[in-house]
């Protein structure tokens, strides 16, 4: 196999990916770099660099549509969505609703979706532009102060009921679909308290959906583990979540140029940790080549594999853990 080249033909663009929500989501990372408002325990692209509520132009607007254009010449198929997320929180990108309407304007037909931890709804401003998407995906995990502090590791002065207040006003001037997820941890925001304030919450939010989900891949703390299945579905319950969704099965495509291979799994796994088969899934590829690729990468030092209850999940060597 040739050796891996550090260069990769795409920075910000990413995917697709599968997601139980979405469907096929194509990927764009607005920040470049590990740079959020908070430093959630159970992050998947690994622990935050930069910790800060400060929007600035992370990474420039035009960059990413430039990349998004080639993407669309290319010939690639279609996603279900196109998401903006990628190492940090998107909505610190102070150019976000450049990237939104351009985003739009070269794929018509295809839903601009954001995933936030929902913490920069406290800036009106950014409740505005947030706005502009057809999909928000935004997070809150615990409304008791102890839990959301332990858990979600955030920049100095933002609090949950602060939070939660953002985004009762941005479900005000928000058109499109809300789909509110909680992530819970065991033995750090999986109490009873959490529950009954969350219950009251989401009636007032009134989200058009809520997923309840727990650590499925490896965090940025090794201790962090998952609540078991019989405590998912009495919250699911309670908070009347949605079921989340089958796998479902694509046909490979034809084989990928060995060069190619690498830069979509590279780019991939370094905003989100996967088997092998979810890679198949999200990228249509090959599964034989997929397997020889990330066992060939992970023999370099480019990707790690971890078990995740007893199910191989491979990320960057940029993922950072602790212990």
């Amino acid at each position: 196999m040739r050796q891996v080249v550090n260069e990769m033909k795409y920075q910000y663009i990413f995917g697709p990916v599968m997601s139980g929500r979405l469907g096929r989501s194509l990927g764009l990372d607005l920040l470049g770099d590990r740079v959020c408002s908070m430093d959630c325990i159970y992050c998947e692209v690994g622990a935050t660099r930069v910790c800060t509520l400060e929007r600035a132009p992370y990474v420039p607007a035009e960059d990413i549509l430039h990349e998004l254009e080639h993407w669309i010449d290319e010939g690639n198929e279609l996603p279900d969505a196109v998401t903006l997320g990628g190492l940090g929180e998107p909505c610190l990108n102070s150019e976000m609703a450049y990237v939104i309407e351009g985003a739009r304007d070269l794929l018509p037909d295809v839903p601009v979706a954001v995933l936030t931890n929902s913490t920069l709804m406290l800036d009106e401003r950014a409740r505005t532009e947030l706005a502009l998407a057809d999909i928000v995906l935004p997070s809150l995990d615990s409304l008791v102060l102890e839990e959301f502090l332990a858990l979600n590791r955030p920049c100095e002065g933002i609090g949950p009921n602060e939070v939660a207040q953002g985004l009762i006003e941005f479900s005000r001037i928000f058109n499109g679909k809300i789909f509110l997820e909680i992530l819970l941890a065991k033995g750090v925001n999986d109490t009873d308290e959490n529950l009954g304030r969350l219950e009251a919450f989401c009636k007032r939010l009134q989200p058009d959906r809520i997923d309840v989900v727990t650590l499925t891949r490896p965090g940025t703390v090794k201790s962090t583990g998952p609540v078991d299945k019989d405590e998912l579905e009495r919250w699911r319950k309670a908070l009347h979540a949605a079921t989340p969704a089958k796998r479902q099965e694509r046909a490979a495509q034809q084989q990928v140029e060995e060069p190619r291979m690498v830069e979509m799994i590279r780019a991939s796994l370094q905003r989100r940790p996967q088997t092998v088969q979810q890679l198949v899934d999200a990228l249509g590829l090959n599964p034989t080549q997929a397997q020889k690729t990330v066992d060939e990468l992970v023999r370099q030092g480019h990707v790690i594999m971890r078990d995740g209850s007893g199910v191989p999940f491979y990320h960057s060597s940029r993922h950072v853990i602790e212990s």
